[in-house]
């Protein structure tokens, strides 16, 4: 591998290999929980070509309507990476798995009709430049569609998950924080809401086009 490739591979891969072996059962139990549902509502109704940012192990590709023509699918951990691949065999839209990072898609401008972040934006260091990144990749009139958790209302649940956050789990999950608020984060916050367990919203790039 010569230093150039070397650099590349660095800017698109981030090997968590304690969460890359976690992640699928973590997932498993969620859905059992309800997070599936979750997941339907999230992509329900999408169509045309897609992005989806941290993809995972392919979780989500079951759920995407038939109406979606192409996916690409974006994860930089390479052991979820290869899962996601076999699970791109049984979904119904075409998926290509590719390595990436939410603040540099491998996607052209304006290419796209959706973008989705699904229990991604709580494990950004940048929030505002992955959407910005969205923004630059969406067709006049696309969505960014997002499903995220945030910092528990009770008191007692909150403290457990900022003991979490300044102890192990950055350790085992990388950068994924339990207190963050990401749907606090200024692109966000006319969206926000509280009380709920997981909040998915959409927000649309206006297109601005001039009218005729």
């Amino acid at each position: 591998m010569t230093g150039t490739s070397a650099t590349a591979n660095m800017k698109t891969n981030r090997r968590r290999p304690v969460f890359g072996r976690m992640y699928p059962a973590m997932a498993r139990a969620l859905d059992e929980g309800g997070m599936a549902e979750r997941r339907r509502e999230l992509l329900a109704g999408l169509a045309g070509e897609v992005v989806e940012v941290g993809a995972g192990h392919g979780v989500n590709f079951a759920h995407y309507p038939a109406e979606v023509a192409r996916m690409v699918a974006v994860e930089p951990e390479p052991r979820l990476r290869e899962q996601a691949q076999a699970a791109a065999a049984g979904a119904v839209a075409a998926v290509e798995v590719v390595p990436g990072l939410a603040d540099r898609l491998p996607t052209a401008d304006r290419s796209v009709d959706a973008v989705v972040f699904c229990l991604v934006l709580c494990s950004l260091p940048d929030v505002a430049a992955a959407l910005a990144e969205a923004r630059r990749v969406l067709r006049p009139g696309g969505q960014v569609r997002f499903l995220e958790h945030g910092r528990a209302d009770t008191r007692g649940l909150a403290r457990i998950q900022r003991v979490l956050d300044a102890t192990i789990w950055p350790r085992l999950v990388g950068a994924e924080r339990p207190v963050r608020q990401p749907l606090q984060q200024p692109p966000l916050r006319p969206a926000a809401s509280r009380g709920t367990p997981a909040r998915s919203r959409t927000s649309r790039r206006p297109d601005r086009r001039p009218r005729p």
